[in-house]
């Protein structure tokens, strides 16, 4: 500590060997080391009081303001830049809302089928859709049973028809051939009453 002090001491005692004068090096180093030159360049009065120049003073006090100003700047730089971050993170917050919602609405549309107009999540659909198919599968299967019980009725009223109609012009052909035997005897019973 003595060793650095006393380098301290050296470099401000001689500005001519390192080429500045106590300004240019109080400007360019940081507060705490210009207070330290100032106290190594202070003449003691005793113990507790220190002589000090009032150039070094005001260079002191000037650089003290000219920090202050750049830290208040670099502060409102700072704030600047923290509430452009906040806008941009409530954008962002926002834009994850909207996506979300968006999201929400495309996981519904997906799970969800519209038919006839109304919404069915995609279970209930394939749930219609199946009874749909076997009601119709029924329907078919039912009409198909009435069509050949319907085709089997019908051959049996064709045959049934047939059949009559070979036993009407069976008896058709009775009553002709009775009848014609009936002309033939009233004929030969006249013929017979005329001879």
């Amino acid at each position: 500590m003595r060793i650095l002090s006393f380098l301290v001491l050296f470099w401000v005692l001689t500005p001519t060997v390192f080429g500045q004068t106590l300004q240019q090096k109080l400007r360019s180093t940081s507060l705490d080391s210009q207070f330290v030159i100032l106290n190594i360049q202070s003449r003691s009065q005793d113990a507790d009081f220190k002589i000090i120049r009032k150039s070094n003073l005001d260079i002191i006090r000037q650089n003290v303001k000219d920090s202050l100003s750049r830290y208040k700047k670099e502060i409102t730089e700072l704030n600047g830049s923290a509430s452009s971050s906040a806008g941009s993170i409530k954008g962002l917050k926002d834009s994850v809302q909207h996506l979300s919602a968006s999201l929400e609405v495309e996981q519904n549309k997906t799970d969800s089928i519209s038919f006839l107009g109304i919404n069915f999540s995609k279970s209930s659909y394939h749930t219609l859709v199946w009874s749909i198919i076997i009601v119709l599968g029924l329907a078919f299967f039912a009409t198909l049973v009435a069509f050949r019980k319907a085709k089997v009725d019908t051959d049996e009223s064709k045959n049934t028809v047939d059949q009559l109609q070979e036993e009407l012009q069976n008896l058709r052909k009775k009553s002709m051939e009775k009848e014609q035997l009936l002309k033939r005897q009233l004929l030969d019973e006249q013929l017979k009453r005329n001879s």
